[in-house]
């Protein structure tokens, strides 16, 4: 065996970060005590018939301490802040009771799972009102992976977010199952939701701080902890990291340059794992990192950085020996043939500020931009149309399915792409070129993840379509959204 290439690249280009942006906010160190990292617990079912399986959500508002002094106004799904963390598994059938406590309409979006839309999966198209609740059904179809919830009632979808309404998802199956992952959920296995926040008085202010452009915060939180430190008790640690901020992008590396392994991204376990010293996340990717401590002995602490900026720290404790080797072949992902007889569908995403556009428009609820037939490949050309040294990073998502990047300006794409995704980052003036595929009936959107960006417009809707099957949608108009007949 060769030695084992280890990257030490954030990969995307560097003249486009968002902190060469001319409203960039650095991130500051709060002069705050650490505490214990939050880990949110599972949400338990009510209960449990056979293979069908019954959960409550609630969106409620709560109080949150995250600074010293005041407690901080928040929103959670049946939890103060962000959430309490569901557990999925692929076969089961699953019946989930939406509550909605807030004083306003909001949506519950399962960003990444494989599920019909536009009611279960919880766009625009399908409110939950003050007071009010809505019940969903799927049977999970899917292969593990790390999802998560989020609210997404354009055009409040980021100052929902930005209150809080972001929650875990875990989706398990049996194949991953057999792989040398570390899984003993909150010991081993922890979810990493990266955010950014200012405070008022301890409180959010989404307006002082709002930016069309995508709205910044001072202080980097993890699931909801500023200065958060976590108590490691095993030799390693499998981090659910998910960039969960409306704008920022997140450059991760170890304040001791410590190497860390991918093992999976947006949509489930690589083909191979994937070595890295540094990695970048763009808004709503995720990725699965295993970190071996067995470097370390007990006393020594590991620190999480972004750029130069400290996230979170790691506190090496007793743990037992394991030495570990992933295999080099941990899952099989097809090359996709595009299926005869289908176009190239090109789509472009152009502007800043108020002039984002996705193909030259700006969303409406009641168009249908795109359709297409459920089971076919289609190769799909996402173009970023910024200024190649003055733009921004796009990203690019799909509801609905899981795609394959292909290429990124013809070239080969990012080592650890080469797994299912359902965010790319396409960098200005770059065309991503991806394999897309559905297999639900259903409306769906595709947008920029930048939040603000999504709500100012930069959003389109396709159709999944069965043409054996004729499936009626009620596409209801921003308006009714917000105001009910």
């Amino acid at each position: 065996m060769g030695k084992t290439k280890v990257y030490n690249d954030y990969f995307f280009d560097e003249p486009i970060f968002d902190l060469h942006d001319g409203g960039y906010k650095p991130l500051e160190v709060a002069d705050v005590p650490e505490k214990p990292l939050n880990v949110p617990e599972l949400l338990k079912p009510d209960k449990v018939e056979g293979n069908d399986v019954y959960y409550t959500l609630t969106a409620q508002e709560g109080e949150t301490q995250i600074l010293p002094g005041k407690k901080t106004k928040t929103w959670g799904y049946s939890a103060s802040i962000l959430g309490k963390t569901i557990v999925y598994k692929k076969g089961v059938h699953y019946h989930v009771h939406l509550v909605n406590k807030l004083p306003e309409v909001t949506t519950f979006h399962w960003h990444g799972l494989n599920v019909t839309g536009p009611i279960v999966d919880g766009g625009p198209h399908a409110p939950v009102y003050p007071g009010g609740s809505r019940d969903i059904d799927f049977t999970l179809d899917q292969q593990a992976q790390t999802d998560w919830l989020h609210a997404h009632p354009c055009p409040n979808t980021a100052r929902q977010v930005w209150n809080g309404l972001a929650a875990a998802v875990v989706v398990t199956d049996d194949e991953e199952a057999k792989l040398p992952f570390p899984r003993n959920y909150g010991v081993d296995d922890i979810p990493v939701i990266l955010q950014d926040r200012s405070y008022h008085d301890n409180q959010l202010d989404y307006k002082a701080d709002y930016d069309m452009d995508g709205t910044l915060g001072k202080y980097a939180l993890v699931n909801g902890t500023i200065n958060g430190v976590f108590d490691v008790t095993t030799q390693r640690v499998r981090l659910r990291i998910l960039n969960g901020s409306n704008r920022r992008e997140w450059r991760l590396h170890f304040d001791d340059n410590h190497e860390f392994t991918q093992i999976a991204s947006d949509g489930g376990t690589l083909p191979e794992p994937v070595h890295f010293t540094k990695l970048m996340l763009t808004c709503a990717e995720r990725a699965e990192v295993i970190v071996d401590f067995g470097d370390k002995k007990p006393g020594d602490v590991v620190t999480l950085m972004t750029d130069n900026i400290p996230v979170m720290k790691f506190k090496i404790g007793e743990y037992k020996r394991e030495d570990v080797e992933l295999p080099e072949h941990m899952a099989t992902i097809p090359t996709p043939k595009p299926t005869p007889g289908t176009q190239i569908v090109h789509t472009v995403m152009s502007g800043m500020d108020d002039q984002v556009r996705l193909d030259g428009k700006l969303f409406d609820m009641q168009r249908i931009d795109k359709k297409q037939k459920i089971g076919d490949t289609v190769i799909w050309d996402v173009t970023n149309t910024n200024d190649m040294d003055k733009g921004m990073i796009h990203p690019f998502h799909m509801h609905g399915n899981q795609f394959l990047v292909l290429s990124r300006n013809g070239k080969d794409v990012y080592p650890n792409e080469h797994g299912w995704k359902d965010v790319v980052g396409v960098n200005a003036g770059e065309t991503v070129r991806l394999a897309v595929r559905f297999t639900k009936f259903g409306i769906y959107m595709y947008h920029c993840h930048i939040l603000e960006h999504e709500d100012t417009g930069m959003m389109a809707q396709i159709e999944a379509y069965d043409p054996n099957k004729k499936h009626e949608f009620h596409l209801i108009s921003m308006d009714e959204m917000m105001h009910p007949k």
